[in-house]
């Protein structure tokens, strides 16, 4: 095993000027990541400089058997911290042949909400607080469980330290480093609610970039739990009864809430995303109706309310923004397993176009 870990960890900057390029790319399910890796003949670091490349659609759900070639477009780039070095991640968004863009591609359409010159010049910030619970690898249950069984009800464990209140700490941690070595901006971490389930948050990101990053985090994240052995799912409500969920609160700013008298501007903003609640709800992820029940720190799925400091409000002001009047909101509806490209692009077409 040493030997195999020797050569695992070679530095090939020794030897050659040689690069290892992991594309990236979501899956036909809309949430299942895949990768494949390719040598490029040297360092890079603009996207639009590296090689298209294909895959097999069919595979992945994404083709038919006799028409299965989906292009992948280099998007973005970062640091690789498992082969370390000059290697690099690439996200990757994919298309058919012709140049279009396939039905699962979601970076696409953001990437034109995002590039429209009222967007452009409001300068949306992102923060996004990705949760997510480590399961146990063949049973499907918590990590820090007994099988079959629950531990001690909810209130031990946010934040909480010591092996009997915070479980896959070392994985969390790795995860943590791993995204900064890469590029990421990681922003913070913690235990949640129930035990088993972390938060990472990323941001402040502008514009399409967040999704890039989330994506990016969540690859990172699903590569660690490979090597403890432990599944990491973004079920918004793994576990049903008297244990929180799993969200993905996003907040947002855009230039005219960060200056004097930015307060009006997000009250103006929180109006329009009222109006078209329904249609938000219907994009914030599959499965969050099971999430979001008016307790455990949500608002029901039916119902759009927003407060300051209020954990149970669909949207959610901080006192700091409204002592200040300027800065951001949070909206606290997005589930675990959103798709940031949807949700980020969403919010600023609501808000701004």
């Amino acid at each position: 095993m040493a030997l195999l870990n020797d050569l695992i960890n070679l530095n090939l900057t020794d030897s050659t000027e040689k690069i290892i390029a992991e594309y990236i790319w979501i899956g036909g399910s809309g949430m299942d990541l895949r990768s494949k890796a390719r040598t490029l003949p040297k360092p890079e670091s603009d996207p639009k400089k590296l090689p298209k490349w294909n895959y097999d659609g069919s595979s992945t759900g994404q083709a038919p058997g006799e028409d299965s070639e989906v292009i992948l477009y280099p998007q973005a780039i970062f640091k690789d911290p498992f082969r370390g070095g000059n290697n690099i991640l690439v996200i990757c968004d994919a298309y058919t042949p012709a140049g279009e863009p396939i039905p699962t591609n979601k970076r696409h359409a953001a990437a034109k909400i995002f590039s429209h010159p009222e967007v452009e010049k409001e300068v949306p910030w992102y923060g996004i607080e990705q949760e997510y619970t480590l399961l146990q690898k063949d049973v499907n249950w918590p990590l820090g469980w007994p099988k079959g069984g629950f531990p001690g009800p909810q209130g031990p464990y946010y934040c909480g330290i010591g092996a009997d209140k915070a479980f896959g700490r070392d994985v969390v941690d790795a995860h943590y480093k791993a995204c900064l070595y890469a590029g990421l901006i990681l922003a913070a971490l913690n235990g949640e609610v129930m035990p088993g389930q972390w938060e990472f948050q990323v941001g402040p990101s502008v514009g399409i970039s967040a999704g890039d990053e989330i994506w990016a985090a969540r690859y990172i994240l699903e590569r660690i739990t490979e090597i403890a052995g432990i599944v990491v799912s973004f079920d918004p409500k793994p576990i049903p009864g008297d244990w929180n969920g799993a969200g993905a609160h996003t907040n947002y700013s855009t230039k005219s809430m960060r200056e004097e008298g930015g307060y009006e501007i997000i009250k103006k903003a929180i109006e329009k995303l009222g109006l078209k609640h329904k249609e938000h709800i219907a994009a914030y992820g599959e499965g969050n109706e099971r999430r979001l029940t008016g307790h455990h720190e949500t608002a029901n799925i039916n119902t759009f309310k927003w407060g300051v400091a209020n954990r149970g409000a669909s949207i959610r002001v901080g006192r700091d923004t409204e002592k200040e009047g300027k800065g951001y909101f949070e909206d606290r509806r997005p589930a675990s397993n959103m798709d940031p490209y949807v949700v980020t692009s969403m919010i600023a077409e609501t808000t701004l176009l």
